[in-house]
């Protein structure tokens, strides 16, 4: 697909996801230029909350879909690599605050709502921030999207609360599935709050573009398991690479429109129960993390499933260097580990490729993947009921 002519990926309804998949190691790049043109902004901004001696600031990352899974991948990472003196870092769904608002957004407790979005027009982001404003005494706005003129953009731009942090343009992905949005709002929640130095977060980016231009070279080896005869996926991982399993299931499930039945889960917690969702029909994918203890159970879970030759294929994916792994691997450059939160962002381009591959295998378009339109690039028919 990424070197197809752009003539035969029209023909195939895949023109604009294959660009907008492959784009995505220079978008990491021009973020890290936006990060560093507002590091200093947020942090006067955050300095800006007044807080109790000892008291802790909120630190809520949230949005629907995948947009709530950027959170999922940041938190786990963060509160290991943040600033655990100051912030108390949670994922949630705007989802599940607008349905339930007083059992996640608490009067007394400052917060930093941090919004998450592609277009900044889902009826549950906007919600949620106007919620939050209502309901939370001391409540600032960090609004991270990709859309200068959505609706999130232009209420970040009037408040004084608030501060918008403007994704790259083409990050703003034009197909139905986000890609590019997803892992450059990854990127930098984990800039903005990793207190790694800047230098050795700029190496990191560095190191993701290098991987992820590797993964476009893996075409041909993630084509192989793409044409095998299969119609269920698994992911899973652990930590940061819990949450991007989540993701990465999201994929494929939404550019073959249900075509291919999916679950996600960690990988000590899918023994318990899921696995039973195994068949000979499934793929199962495996994100395999750095971190020299957690990687056990990553290989576990994976070796267990591959002894079993209860899969039609058991993957691994990651920097995978001298792994015992006897399965099949999707094995990236591995001379500098990355941390985990970091690893996810060429990790989910092989999931993307997984998922658009498939697509065109089944002959659905992966630009426009629902033919009846009852899903929708921003979500449709929500109605929002007053809260009193």
């Amino acid at each position: 697909m990424f070197t197809t002519s752009e003539a035969q990926l029209k023909k195939l309804g895949a023109l604009i996801t294959t660009k907008e998949i492959a784009q995505q190691p220079e978008l990491w790049e021009e973020t890290a230029l936006i990060y560093q043109q507002y590091q200093a902004k947020l942090a006067e901004f955050i300095t800006s909350f007044v807080l109790k001696e000892n008291q802790k600031l909120r630190v809520i990352f949230t949005g629907a879909g995948t947009s709530q899974y950027v959170g999922d991948t940041l938190v786990p990472y963060l509160r290991q690599v943040g600033d655990s003196s100051l912030f108390s870092f949670e994922s949630l769904a705007t989802t599940d605050i607008v349905a339930s608002p007083k059992d996640y957004l608490l009067p007394n407790e400052p917060t930093l709502l941090v919004s998450f979005a592609r277009s900044g027009n889902s009826p549950e982001s906007k919600a949620t921030v106007q919620l939050a404003t209502r309901l939370v005494k001391n409540i600032k706005h960090l609004i991270i999207t990709c859309a200068p003129e959505g609706e999130l953009a232009k209420f970040g731009n009037s408040d004084p609360d608030s501060l918008v942090v403007l994704m790259p343009q083409c990050s703003n992905d034009k197909g139905f599935a986000m890609t590019g949005s997803f892992s450059c709002m990854v990127l930098a929640g984990l800039l903005f709050f990793d207190q790694t130095t800047p230098a050795q977060k700029l190496a990191y980016v560095a190191k993701c573009a290098s991987l992820g231009r590797e993964v476009l070279t893996n075409e041909a080896k993630i084509k192989d398991l793409v044409d095998l005869d299969f119609e269920r996926i698994v992911y899973l991982g652990s930590g940061s690479l819990s949450g991007l399993a989540r993701e990465a299931q999201l994929k494929i499930l939404e550019l073959t429109h249900g075509q291919i039945a999916t679950s996600f889960d960690s990988s000590m917690g899918f023994r318990h129960g899921p696995k039973s969702f195994i068949t000979d029909k499934t793929l199962v994918l495996g994100f395999v993390g750095n971190d020299a203890y957690t990687k056990q159970y990553d290989l576990d879970v994976l070796n267990e499933i591959f002894h079993d030759q209860i899969a039609k294929k058991t993957v691994a994916v990651g920097q995978l260097a001298d792994i015992p792994f006897a399965g099949t691997k999707i094995a990236l450059t591995s001379d500098e580990l990355l941390p985990a939160g970091y690893l996810a962002l060429p990790d989910v381009m092989v999931a993307q490729t997984v998922a658009l591959l498939t697509a065109v295998k089944l002959k659905n378009t992966p630009d426009t993947p629902s033919p009846t339109g009852t899903v929708n690039r921003v979500v449709e028919g929500v109605v929002i009921h007053e809260f009193n």
